[in-house]
């Protein structure tokens, strides 16, 4: 049995991580993979239980320590219930948010020791780590202009109703965790029309998939 392929989507709000997902997986499954779909928070049902409570804004009272050892919860749940099992059976794992996001979030907050969050990173991933992350990159103006759009009527969640210095914050720490990890980060223009940032997605995807999986061809794919 080969190992599976884990890639995360990250960004700030309003990059289309979920839109590119769905096309991404699309074509995906058009060619026989074997895919698992999730995102975080959530993905496992504890996990969800606690999306709940972060995206709510229930846990903000008690500060960024708090929400990350919620999200370390989650995330821990949701790589033992769901993305561990689906590597082992060679599934091709495409999450929607992982541990950069706590990273950016959490830990650029300013407010959270560096050693406690590595130490909390540690725990909670147990050696899984992204074969590739997907960086979304978009001016934080435009994003915001996007997930206004796309929310309708709808309230802004616990990290869409920051303000823009907050979330320029956050597109330069993403920057700088793919100066730092270039191996593993590969950074998107998501500023572009959709169909320019599907087809670079789906060139790196590609690239990477048929290189994890030519030395067995057919084992991630659909019986």
């Amino acid at each position: 049995m080969t190992r599976g392929l884990f890639i995360s989507f990250e960004g700030g709000e309003g990059a289309g991580k979920s839109t590119q997902i769905k096309l991404l997986a699309a074509k995906l499954r058009a060619k026989g993979y074997r895919l698992t779909v999730t995102r975080e928070p959530g993905g496992s049902p504890g996990a969800e239980a606690v999306r709940h409570v972060i995206l709510s804004g229930a846990a903000e009272t008690f500060g960024p320590k708090m929400e990350a050892l919620l999200f370390a919860a989650a995330r821990s749940d949701h790589i033992e219930q769901v993305i561990r099992p689906a590597i082992e059976r060679g599934d091709i794992v495409l999450c929607d948010r992982f541990v950069d996001s706590s990273r950016v979030y959490q830990g650029g907050s300013g407010e959270i020791d560096p050693v406690f969050m590595t130490a909390l990173e540690r725990v909670s991933l147990n050696g899984m780590m992204p074969d590739l992350t997907l960086i979304f990159d978009i001016d934080p103006a435009l994003g915001m202009q996007r997930a206004t759009a796309r929310r309708g009527d709808d309230a802004a969640d616990r990290f869409e109703k920051e303000t823009l210095a907050v979330h320029r914050s956050r597109r330069e720490a993403y920057l700088e965790i793919a100066r730092k990890e270039p191996e593993r980060c590969i950074v998107i223009d998501a500023s572009q029309p959709v169909e320019t940032v599907e087809h670079a997605v789906t060139e790196v995807v590609f690239r990477t998939v048929e290189a994890c999986f030519a030395s067995a061809p057919g084992q991630a794919q659909e019986a």
